[in-house]
């Protein structure tokens, strides 16, 4: 049971580092600020607790708080503080860290994801200059009530040296847990040493002088900070502040060129000049991240639209105002028979002839107007037939961002829809011929007729135009169906047909009402110009009609009822049914007339 409860020892090699670290850079800190010189200008604790903190689960974190509060409290003490007092500045680095640690952690749950890094740097910055400003307080009031140092010297100090700390060291720590591997590329590991020698050989020179020169440092920094971004600033900054404080120990560098400054105001340079290459780099690394996630999310973008667009079977394209494609998808290879190559620039030419115009203009509106358009036309396949197309054009913005706005086309072979449907129009229309025509001698329908008869009489009472209707048969026509069959009957229908479209005028209405009986509708009838249809009809059926090799004579009685004034349908019908019925009670095969009075 001891056995299974006995914790890792990975748990316990942890905090042991932490504690180690935490102890050792508390003793340096305030030792050497209360050495010769005084350059404590960075406090370091509290910047590698928060990285600490930030590289593990929330979970762990009153473990690792303990721990460092446990090493802080013997170091202060090993180097003069008393118990009091160290306890309460140990409790306000703790105050210290937990603000920056929990408001980081709330605000941005993954700081390994770089599309969080701009958003982890202006956190964690804030947040930061807010927790060593409560803690900097409470700190300078503690260090006045028990050793009545200034207040606002106590403060300024404290606020220095734990901004710097807290903004360099969380991130080396960061870093340093997180593996350097998570921030630079393995083929730039030479190049981050190469820069850092740099970064040295420069600083080493700097501090080595008394001349005013601590500016030259700064571009050493800043290439460090460009190569290598937040590593290199973590990296560039602490090499300077070791250079610096160890050089200015001994008594050597640009910090000494004020003679009548103490160690305080050395320190306060020290850290002014620290704080100046951050202020100079981290946001440079924050907007150089930015670009990154920004480039690499464009990238992202474009290789999935990529990948859409080459892989879908609608052919798309973007076509610059003035109709140039500039982009063609691979698609139109098995659409159009082409290579993408051979579809851009000015191609109006394989859009069909007829189509052209009425392109030209959809594009302009769309640009105009801004509004989604779908149209539909052909384009010639590269073997020389014609695709029909269904088109949806929209605008979007222009390469640069600037200029008038081009056209995504995205287009989809619909020719089989189109024939389909132009069979189907063409069914219709046959269906619609069928329904108006006598399926037997192909003459107008009785529907068909009606129609045009209903015409007629309009135009009559509108125009003063006189309509004729002649009513005909075919005389006996029951006994040549009795005697020879009903082909034979079909057959004297269909020639009789015949003859009577040859009797007519082009603008006259031939139509078969059913069985034997026949019309035809003559409209701006002139006088006389029935009786001579009538006549013509006479004379046409006289001749004999071969019906499966049988000769037989027919003869037509015809009756025509002429107007010239308005008149009701079915009055002129009746009175050409009578003048049909005086035609055969005096013998058949002629015509009789009545005419409205």
């Amino acid at each position: 049971m001891l056995h299974r409860l006995r914790l890792p020892r990975t748990y316990w090699a942890d905090r042991s580092l932490l504690a180690f670290l935490i102890a050792t850079t508390a003793w340096l800190s305030l030792t050497l600020a209360r050495g010769p010189g005084e350059l404590a200008a960075i406090w370091v604790g509290n910047g590698i607790l928060t990285g600490w903190l930030l590289s593990r689960r929330t979970a762990t974190w009153p473990g690792y708080i303990a721990v460092a509060f446990a090493a802080e409290l013997p170091a202060r003490m090993l180097a003069g503080d008393e118990p009091s007092y160290a306890f309460a500045i140990a409790a306000c680095n703790l105050l210290e860290v937990l603000t920056v640690a929990g408001v980081v952690r709330s605000r941005v749950p993954d700081i390994r994801a770089p599309k969080d890094w701009v958003g982890l740097g202006g956190i964690a910055t804030g947040s930061t200059l807010m927790a060593c400003a409560v803690s900097g307080l409470i700190a300078a009031s503690v260090a006045q009530a028990l050793h009545g140092q200034d207040f606002v010297r106590s403060l300024g100090g404290w606020y220095a040296a734990h901004v710097v700390g807290m903004v360099i060291l969380a991130t080396t720590t960061l870093v340093a847990q997180r593996g350097l591997g998570l921030f630079i590329a393995p083929g730039r590991r030479w190049s981050l040493a190469i820069t850092m020698a740099v970064l040295v050989a420069v600083g080493s020179g700097v501090f080595l002088t008394s001349y005013p020169v601590l500016f030259l440092t700064y571009p050493a920094l800043l290439l460090v900070a460009m190569r290598h971004q937040f590593v290199g600033v973590a990296l560039g900054v602490i090499a300077l502040g070791l250079i610096a404080a160890v050089a200015t120990t001994l008594g050597h560098g640009p910090l000494w060129l004020r003679q009548d400054l103490d160690g305080a105001g050395r320190i306060a340079l020290l850290q002014i000049y620290l704080a100046g290459g951050c202020l100079m780099t981290i946001p440079m690394c924050l907007a150089m991240a930015e670009r990154k996630r920004l480039a690499a999310r464009l990238g992202e973008s474009e290789r999935r639209y990529r990948m859409l667009a080459d892989h879908s079977h609608d052919v798309i394209a973007r076509i610059r105002a003035d109709g140039e494609r500039v982009y063609v998808s691979p698609s139109a290879a098995e659409m159009f028979g082409r290579t993408p190559a051979e579809m851009l620039g000015s191609r109006w030419d394989i859009v069909h002839p007829d189509d052209v115009a009425q392109q030209r203009q959809a594009m302009a509106e769309v640009l105009a107007t801004g509004e989604t358009r779908t149209d539909i036309y052909r384009v010639r396949h590269k073997d020389g037939h014609h695709v029909w197309i269904e088109a949806v054009a929209r605008c979007i913005p222009a390469d640069d961002g600037s200029g008038p706005p081009d056209l995504m086309l995205t287009a989809r072979n619909i020719s089989r829809r189109v024939a389909a449907e132009q069979a189907l129009a063409e069914s219709r229309r046959e269906l619609e011929r069928l329904s108006r025509v006598d399926a037997l001698t192909d003459l107008a329908n009785r529907r068909q007729f009606e129609e045009r008869f209903a015409l007629a009489l309009k135009r009559l009472q509108r125009h003063g135009m006189p309509v004729a209707l002649m009513c005909l048969d075919i005389d006996h026509f029951k006994q040549i169906n009795d005697g020879h069959g009903h082909a034979a009957g079909d057959t004297v229908l269909q020639v009789f047909a015949k003859r009577l479209c040859d009797s007519v005028r082009e603008t006259d209405l031939v139509a078969r009402l059913g069985g034997d009986e026949f019309v035809i509708l003559i409209e701006d009838a002139a006088p006389g110009a029935a009786e001579t249809i009538a006549r013509k009809v006479v004379d046409a059926t006289a001749g004999a009609i071969d019906a499966s090799g049988t000769l037989l004579t027919v003869t037509t009685s015809i009756g025509i009822a002429y107007a010239q004034r308005p008149t009701a349908a079915a009055k002129l019908m009746a009175m050409a049914d009578a003048a049909l019925y005086e035609a055969k009670k005096a013998g058949r095969n002629r015509y009789e007339v009545a005419t409205v009075s």
